[in-house]
């Protein structure tokens, strides 16, 4: 996916992609080194290892994170050089790997494209072996298929309901009392009543996005738009419950329908109509440097459950590592990734304070588990909310996200499908079921069966 929703406005953690990759043939298992007779990758057996690599970033404020991580890499690996690219991803990598030439060692892809790309990649089952055990489910699920395990897995991105407490004290309105869905419903219809020109609850307006986030609520349920095995899988009750409670929020006027971060949505964040925003730990770019007005009047807290005792988050977005079996250098590589990922002085000069977040990288949180500890914060509290601590907020809702899936390489065409028939349902133009029943048939027909 890629045009850059988030990044252009600070975020980083996630892009848009327009190019299907999927039926891309791949190479024989013959390029890069640490090749093994089933494609999968081994760690170099040297205990000096040296070299040059190459790695590909998307340009932004994560290329200067991981550019400023480079010095404390080689404070353990003196003797590998890395050429740090920023690369326009979407537009270069699907011919470079098709071609072969001038192959990047390692990439950062967004988790959507990992199975698509997958024929081109490294196997990564047996390097991430000692990790494996600690690295979040759901990162893990989406990067496998068929066995293997394509992706080095970076960012978790839980789900969270962002409200804004001071207008919601304002109104009577006790925030603390929402953990279920129905809950949330109501405190929206409370504030509506108090306020009466407010649309409480985000509705997204964006196609693409309005998908992602429907997204995050399935996995909150444990499921995804297509199942293991790549089958399907939206006609489904949990679907229903999700549509149908967006359908309840349009239908009695308690959103406000509005592109992500767009001057609408600003304006109405800003001005108290808007309070409730349910999104990816990413929104709190919002209230640190776009909102004026009620900035530090923010919080975050775990998503409402769709029952009682149910996850309290889901994920939305994510990002992963990828090495090309055509790359020069995938084991010298592979040993940046893990040192990035898995070593504690890598991690932390990724999620620490930097001349890029001052605070520390606020936009995610580590899908390594033991990165991810509630009492070693990496980053810092968050002005913006209130001086919140939101790293102890984020990852009690990462440790409850449910595994998940490999995301089809036909995600973004579905946008085409669900993603706009979700909008027409908030039109009114369809129903819950209207909307399952015609994406179901056009994905079918127009994107899987085509494959």
């Amino acid at each position: 996916m890629t045009i850059h929703i988030g990044r252009v406005l600070g975020l980083g953690v996630l892009t848009i992609a327009t190019t299907l990759v999927a039926g891309c043939g791949g190479p024989s298992i013959t390029g890069g080194d640490g090749a093994s007779a089933e494609g999968r990758l081994q760690a170099p057996d040297t205990a000096s290892p040296s070299g040059e690599i190459t790695i590909w970033d998307r340009e932004g404020d994560l290329f200067q994170v991981f550019e400023a991580t480079i010095a404390e890499f080689n404070k353990k690996y003196p003797d590998i050089v890395v050429h740090h690219e920023a690369v326009d991803i979407a537009s270069k990598l699907q011919n470079t790997l098709i071609t072969g030439a001038d192959v990047p060692d390692g990439v950062f892809l967004d988790d959507q494209l990992v199975a698509g790309y997958a024929d081109h990649l490294w196997d990564l089952s047996d390097v991430l072996k000692p990790y494996v055990n600690d690295i979040a489910q759901q990162k893990l699920d989406v990067n496998s298929l068929n066995g293997g395990i394509y992706g080095v897995p970076f960012d978790l991105d839980p789900g969270l309901l962002f409200y804004n407490q001071t207008a919601l004290e304002q109104a009577g309105v006790d925030a603390s009392a929402i953990e279920t869905y129905d809950d949330l419903l109501q405190a929206a219809r409370d504030y509506k009543k108090a306020v009466p020109d407010s649309g409480p609850i985000h509705l997204e307006q964006a196609a693409f996005l309005g998908q992602l986030q429907l997204e995050m609520y399935a996995s909150q349920l444990g499921t995804s738009i297509a199942d293991a095995q790549g089958a399907l899988r939206l006609d489904s009750p949990e679907y229903e419950q999700i549509l149908g409670f967006l359908d309840t929020v349009s239908k009695e006027g308690l959103g406000t329908r509005a592109e992500y971060l767009s001057s609408t949505d600003v304006e109405t964040l800003d001005s108290g109509k808007q309070v409730f925003y349910p999104w990816a730990i990413w929104f709190d770019f919002a209230p640190t440097q776009l909102l004026t007005n009620t900035s530090g009047d923010w919080r975050a807290m775990e998503l409402p459950a769709w029952k009682a005792g149910g996850a309290r988050s889901g994920a939305m977005g994510g990002s992963s590592f990828i090495l090309p079996k055509d790359g020069k250098n995938s084991q010298l590589a592979w040993l940046f990734y893990e040192f990035l990922m898995f070593d504690e002085a890598g991690y932390t000069a990724v999620y620490g304070p930097n001349s890029v977040y001052p605070g520390g990288l606020n936009t995610s949180i580590p899908s390594y588990v033991p990165a991810a500890n509630p009492d070693k914060p990496l980053f810092e509290p968050v002005a913006g909310m209130g001086d919140q601590d939101l790293w102890a907020v984020a990852t009690a809702a990462g440790e409850q996200i449910p595994g998940s899936a490999p995301i089809p390489a036909w995600w973004s065409g579905a946008v085409d499908y669900l993603g706009n028939n979700l909008q027409k349902m908030l039109d009114g133009t369809m129903t819950p079921r209207q909307v399952i029943d015609q994406s179901t048939t056009d994905i079918q027909t127009n994107l899987i069966d085509r494959q």
